[in-house]
Parts: C-alpha cells; structure tokens; sequence
C-alpha cells in the first residue's frame, strides 16, 4: 500500500482528494493535516465522507510515509516545505502553483500526463496543473505537437464557482453567483505562463500569444473553453491528429458530438470536439476543475509515479442528471 499525507485537507481540492483516495485500492492514508480542524472527524467538513471513513484532522505532521499531497494555497505550499524539509524527502504531489513554472532549483515536474507522461513516472516531485491551464493545453497541445500554432490562439472559458475555493469571496457568495455571470482576469490569468511553458515544449519556435478571456459561471462545478485558431489543417487531419496525440491517454476522448458539462462532473475525464468554420479551427475542451482540473489529476499522477495504471482509483462516472 502507498502511504499518503494530506496537508491542506479540509478545502476543496483536500475534500475531493479524500472522496478518491477513501475508495483506492493501493492507498491508505496515513494522516489529514489541518491546523483549525484538528481533533474534528473529517466526514463533520467533508459531509459526503459520512459513512466512508472515521478519519480524524490532526495538526501532528509524520514524515514516514510513501507521499505527499499538498491542498495548500497558493504560497503557502513552498512555505509549507520550507519550515519542513523533510518532506522533500519523500514523493510529493503540489496542487499549489507554487513550483509550475520553469525556474533554476526547481525540481518539480510538470504534471500534465498526457504532455510529460514518462517524465512523471520517474519524478520525486510533481507539480500538479491548474484548471483552466489543464482545459485549456488538453485543447490545443496536438496542434503545437505538429507545429500548428502558427497563429494567435483565441480562448473563453467558463469555470465553476469551487473554483475560487472554499473561503467565501465577494464573488462566490450564493446570492451574488446565482443567475449572474463576469469577466474576471482578461488577458492576465495567471495559468497563461504555465500554458505557454507547455506550448514551447512542443513547439519551440514562434511567438505563440494565447488571447484568454475567463468567465465566472453560475454553477459549482466544471470548465468548458471555447478555442479557436486560424489553421490549414482540414476537419478530418484535425481529428486524426488529435486522436493519435491522445491515443494512450486513458482519460481525454475526442469525440464526434458537441459536448456539455454534466457529461465530465464527478470524473477525471476531459472531452474533447472539434469543428472547422472556414480557416478556422474551434475547440471545445470540457473537465471538472476539482478533478481533472485537481485531485483526479493528482491521483492520476500518484498513480504514475507509483507505477500503477493511470486509472486506478479513478474509474469514475459522471452523474448525468
């Protein structure tokens, strides 16, 4: 059994994580850190856990385990490691964006598997995606594979509100999110470096500009990105490209008939469908943003450092209705 440590466990991403691991085969967690829940049973915050674990908060930390996972907040994750070194000592898995950017000292590999699958397999240290970079590179990434992004790439995506997290914000409140929609972070989001470190990997050459609108959506889960992009490539070299890119991904599925968002809620799948409208290309890129977006994806990559099969623990099907 993998030995896993949770820090961080009593927000989304930690909830979620739990509803994963609770139920894998290969996983026995051997604590959930959390400093203002300590001593609370973790089924009293994650209410869905009722019935499926007795696991209690604790704020005591145990470096004798096969691995780590982070739920912390953005820069809290390095101070985290900072004031425990000892952790660098075992695997980890950051949801943080702490360590996603290429930078000197940094160890960390990007945990995209359908881009750095075999770099993942042999990495100590994995430094999760965030949401809307993992939507969006999981559309575009077959193009820059065959050195087709040639022209500005045009995105708006739509993200649940678990996606501002946990802590109650002036725009994720029920009475301001219900029935409204906003533009937030237009042109600046933060997940653009990590997106455009991804497309220099497979296409180096060229000024690739990612032109990003995020949107707020009035539901709690999900991310659907509408992309497009001047191209010569026909509809059908379009598909055949994107299904032979994603060929041994057990997770992302071109497939043949527009999308919505209920079909991916729940999973860590992404789907993804494809049109041509003249020169251009449209993309349509669905996930669950706490899933394939977070946690699925981080046991997905635990899976694959681990040498497990990549869906193990993650056969997960979506509610529908």
């Amino acid at each position: 059994m993998i030995r896993v440590g949770i820090v961080g466990g009593a927000g989304y991403t930690g909830g979620e994580l739990l509803r994963i691991l609770v139920n894998h085969p290969e996983v026995e967690i051997k604590f959930v850190h959390s400093n203002s829940n300590a001593g609370n049973p973790i089924y009293k915050v994650h209410q869905d856990l009722i019935g499926y674990t007795d696991l209690v908060f604790t704020d005591k930390l145990d470096t004798d385990i096969d691995a780590l996972v982070m739920c912390l907040g953005h820069g809290d994750a390095k101070k985290f490691l900072d004031a425990n070194p000892a952790f660098y000592d075992v695997k980890i898995v950051d949801l943080s964006t702490d360590f996603r950017h290429k930078r000197e000292g940094n160890d960390f590999v990007y945990g995209l598997p359908e881009l750095n699958k075999e770099a993942i397999k042999g990495a100590k240290h994995i430094a999760n995606p965030g949401c809307f970079a993992t939507c969006i590179q999981l559309g575009i990434l077959p193009l820059a594979s065959a050195g087709k992004v040639n022209d500005e790439l045009h995105v708006t995506a739509v993200t649940g509100s678990t996606g501002a997290g946990q802590k109650p914000t002036a725009t994720s409140h029920f009475s301001w999110r219900n029935n409204n929609m906003s533009v937030y972070k237009a042109f600046e989001h933060q997940h653009l470096q990590e997106i455009g470190e991804s497309l220099e990997q497979l296409q180096p050459a060229g000024d690739k500009v990612v032109n990003f609108v995020p949107f707020r959506g009035d539901f709690a889960r999900g991310i659907i990105a509408s992309i497009y992009i001047d191209t010569d490539l026909s509809l059908e070299e379009a598909q055949k490209l994107y299904q032979d890119f994603y060929k041994d991904a057990p997770f992302t599925h071109v497939i043949d008939e527009n999308p919505n968002v209920k079909q991916v809620v729940n999973t860590n799948n992404c789907l993804v469908y494809l049109q041509k409208f003249g020169s251009k290309l449209h993309v349509i890129s669905i996930i669950d943003n706490l899933a394939k977006g977070a946690s699925g994806q981080a046991v997905q990559n635990l899976n694959l450092i681990f040498g497990l099969p990549e869906n193990t623990g993650l056969r997960l099907k979506p509610s529908g209705f």
